[in-house]
């Protein structure tokens, strides 16, 4: 299982990796150093660490992902609400509406939307 928790400045780096994966490590230096503010030798300790938690990958220099950013969201998403709320969904639901109430387009997109993922029994 995938380790979904990125600190703040491993999520601005995966954000970089995503945006423009593939992309050689040399180029990753370069983003780094513009955009964070990192030496090179911060970067290759951040990629080596997401590399090794099996996020992205870094081969002949070339650095892609392992796991997409909807993926890492996702996975993101199933952990807070198994440990949030036991994993059910319609608790989080419960606690994500509050006293919000959905228009009727909102309600029919989500009843679709369930629809495609019920079970068959």
């Amino acid at each position: 299982m995938k380790d979904y928790k990125l600190a703040e400045k491993e999520a601005l780096f995966a954000d970089i990796v995503w945006d423009h994966e593939p992309i050689s490590s040399p180029e990753l230096v370069k983003l780094c150093e513009e955009k964070l503010n990192w030496k090179k030798s911060t970067t290759y300790t951040v990629l080596k660490k997401l590399c090794s938690r099996g996020i992205f990958q870094n081969h002949n220099a070339i650095v892609t992902s392992l796991v997409s950013r909807e993926e890492f969201a996702s996975g993101k998403t199933r952990d807070f609400v198994e440990k949030s709320f036991g994993g059910s969904l319609p608790g989080f639901i419960t606690a994500f509406m509050g006293n919000k109430k959905l228009s009727e387009k909102q309600a029919e997109e989500i009843k679709k939307l369930i629809d495609s993922y019920r079970e068959v029994e």
